[in-house]
Order: structure tokens, then sequence, then C-alpha cells
């Protein structure tokens, strides 16, 4: 039952033979996520949010906020996170859609464009992957020998 939940919750191990580094250590690798060339942002989490650090990234292209609420615990040097996800309304759906747990959601978007050559060519103009928060935010605690743990409810 444990693999089955780990690979369900993306729970991941470090590898063997990595120390694992000081809970101010760990902290400020996944503060160190951030970045120019990242679209999200990891802060630290305000007290409502009930974690220690928080990354969240908006995408008005496709009205999704995603947020992954993130809590150190220093006694099994695990980093507990909880991905959520909230969709705007569409025009043939009611109210706003909440998601909750590591699904991933990728979107792009193509448009057709002549080339030199004279043909049309479907050319990529959107994409969207929100991957690209959770693996590196995921990397960075792996890195310091500590355990990603993915969590459906609490943190």
């Amino acid at each position: 039952m444990g693999r089955w939940r780990d690979r369900f919750t993306g729970t991941r191990y470090p590898d063997s033979g990595v120390a694992p580094l000081s809970v101010a250590e760990v902290r400020a690798a996944l503060l160190a996520v951030n970045g120019l060339g990242v679209p999200f942002r990891v802060r630290n989490a305000l007290p409502a949010e009930k974690a220690d650090l928080v990354a969240e990234w908006r995408v008005p292209e496709l009205k999704i906020r995603l947020k992954t609420r993130m809590r150190l615990l220093t006694d099994t040097h695990e980093v507990r996170a909880l991905d959520e996800r909230w969709e705007a309304s569409t025009p043939d759906s009611l109210g706003k859609r909440y998601g909750r747990g590591p699904a991933p959601h990728i979107a792009r978007r193509w448009s057709h464009e002549q080339g030199p050559d004279g043909r049309r060519h479907k050319v990529e103009t959107f994409r969207f992957d929100s991957r690209d928060m959770r693996n590196p935010l995921r990397q960075a605690a792996l890195d310091a020998g500590w355990t990603w743990r993915g969590v459906l409810s609490r943190l």
C-alpha cells in the first residue's frame, strides 16, 4: 500500500547517502528557486495558510491559479507539499473549480503561420505545464537530503 500511495501523492525520496541539511538551509534552497526565469514565486507563508512556504503561479491566459503550500518537518526531514488549483468559470460551467493534489495540468495553444517555403506550419504560441513549478521545488528538497511528501488534505 505504501508504494502505491507514494506514487499517487507524488512522494519522492532523496538518494541514499545524501546527508539531510538543516531546516534553515532547506528553506533557503526552496526560496532560491525564485528567479528571473521562473513564472512563479516562492515566499514565506502567511499565518492563515498553515504552512512554512508557499509557491504561487497565476496564469491569466487560462484563468488558473496554482498554489503549493509546503511545511518543513525537521524531525523526519520531510517537506510536506499540498498542491491546490483554482480555475475561473467558463461560459458552459457555473462558478469556480477547485482541485487538490498532485495532478499535472498541461495546456498548449497553436496557430498556423506561413513558413519561408510558402507552406503553412503549426506554431506553438502558448505553453503551460504545472510541473514547471513543482519539479524545481521537489528537486531542491531532494538535493538537500529531504523527502518530498505530497499530501491530499492537511499539512
